[in-house]
């Protein structure tokens, strides 16, 4: 399959937010309608420091997304890059879209000065780290998070 990849335009919205979902579901989590919403918004408009990417097959069908947040650092005087998602249509894994996706992270993280380039990924996601080891250096932090409030 050949892959090319832009950023996203107002046109891949539908094929977008059926990717977005399928996202979340692979990892388990809620997302209220008005978050994704929000999100499709400041993705598009290149708001807040983030921007997306579509992964386009050959027909010109959206098959991945990818949203980035470029961010500044206390530890640099540039900015850094965090790959916040990357989800590849699950029946085209294994074709390159996802390393097309991260090729271009990388050369949008370039063109803006980003001195890092970062993502995280569930300990027990094998498909997405097989991609990851070839391309990325595993840095061995753990991620902790505040607990969610009881109700």
């Amino acid at each position: 399959m050949t892959t090319t990849v832009r950023t996203i335009e107002a046109v891949d919205k539908e094929r977008w937010l059926d990717l977005f979902r399928q996202y979340i579901a692979f990892y388990k989590a809620q997302v209220t309608d008005d978050v994704i919403a929000t999100t499709w918004r400041r993705l598009l408009n290149q708001d807040d420091g983030m921007m997306a990417l579509s992964a386009i097959d050959e027909n010109g069908r959206v098959v991945g997304l990818a949203a980035l947040v470029f961010h500044r650092s206390t530890w640099s005087p540039t900015t850094y890059c965090y790959l916040e998602d990357l989800f590849v249509d699950p029946a085209l894994r294994g074709t390159g879209a996802g390393r097309a996706l991260i090729d271009a992270v990388y050369a949008e993280a370039d063109r803006r000065g980003a001195t890092r380039t970062y993502w995280v990924t569930d300990n027990d996601n094998a498909t997405a780290r097989r991609l990851y080891n070839g391309i990325g250096e595993l840095t061995g932090v753990a991620q902790y998070r505040r607990p969610e409030p009881s109700s």
